[in-house]
């Protein structure tokens, strides 16, 4: 794996980790729907209109606008909704932990949907960054407010399965679509039904637009949405699924760093022991030969 595919996945864990924060700060002056409608609009629009600007070729054919569907329903629909409940019941450091879970079942996935190859030490690194991930949660999981936790969760769970899926079809048209038009209209292909969901459940009146809610909009939008979608779209370009997911891990990392830094969360010698077991399944995954070099 080249240095500068490994930066675009490292920044796009990054700014991924950086949402939930963002969601937070802003849930305080727009409904939850409603926000995360805002956020996939401008962001799809943002890069389709960039796509337009620059004269890249737009989608064609039934097969890829289905897949392009599919991705707007996963990582869109289902992860914007999950992702942004999720932040009115858990801590930002949590979410971020619980909702990048989903590496094993993307390279599952990826070898059974396609015909990815991992090898025994590439499934010992997925496992042992899992466990790490379950080291660094453990902590908050067991402190109290276990009710709210519990929705909290299954939001994150939602948002987590769509975005596996989500992943599994963007490998799968990954070299055959440009990847701003791609990102940008599955971002608005996404959007209806939050948009539909929120006309229906929500008063749009009650959108406090002050300075704070607009940074955190445009963060998201531009930063957590836009660039994030094209950088990892770039990155399932040049490598296989199984190789590129494992880094997902690092997004708790990240994210509990944030937590700290922002919100007061302080980090326990066992969450260092998980982080390093993070980093060592990744380093596992990534060895030679650990992963086929079907991509």
């Amino acid at each position: 794996m080249s240095p500068t595919v490994v930066t675009k996945i490292v920044l796009a864990m990054l700014l991924w980790a950086a949402c939930f924060p963002l969601i937070t700060v802003g849930l305080i002056y727009a409904p939850h729907l409603s926000f995360a409608t805002l956020r996939a609009v401008l962001a799809g629009a943002t890069l389709v209109g960039l796509a337009m600007a620059l004269g890249r070729p737009f989608p064609r054919g039934r097969r890829m606008w289905m897949t392009l569907a599919v991705v707007g329903f996963g990582a869109t629909s289902l992860g914007f909704l999950g992702m942004f409940h999720a932040a009115e019941f858990v801590s930002p450091g949590l979410a971020t932990v619980i909702a990048n879970t989903q590496p094993l079942l993307a390279a599952m996935l990826g070898v059974a949907w396609l015909g990815e190859r991992l090898a025994r030490v590439g499934w010992i690194g997925l496992l042992i960054g899992f466990a790490g991930i379950l080291v660094i949660a453990l902590p908050r999981l067991l402190a109290g407010g276990q009710d709210g936790s519990a929705i909290g969760f299954a939001y994150i769970v939602l948002a987590a399965a769509g975005v596996t899926i989500s992943n599994v079809a963007i490998k799968s048209i990954a070299g055959q679509v440009d990847a701003i038009y791609a990102m940008g209209l599955q971002l608005l292909m996404g959007s209806v039904p939050l948009a539909i969901a929120a006309a229906l459940l929500e008063d749009q009146s009650t959108i406090v637009w002050n300075t704070t809610f607009t940074l955190s909009l445009l963060g998201l939008a531009l930063f957590g949405s836009a660039l994030v979608y094209w950088l990892w779209f770039s990155v399932l370009e040049a490598v296989a699924l199984n190789r590129a997911i494992v880094f997902s891990f690092l997004a708790p990392i990240f994210g509990l760093t944030i937590g700290a830094l922002f919100f007061a969360e302080r980090l326990s010698g066992i969450q260092f022991f998980g982080i390093a077991l993070v980093i060592l399944g990744i380093v596992f995954v990534n060895l030679k030969g650990a992963a086929g070099d079907q991509h």
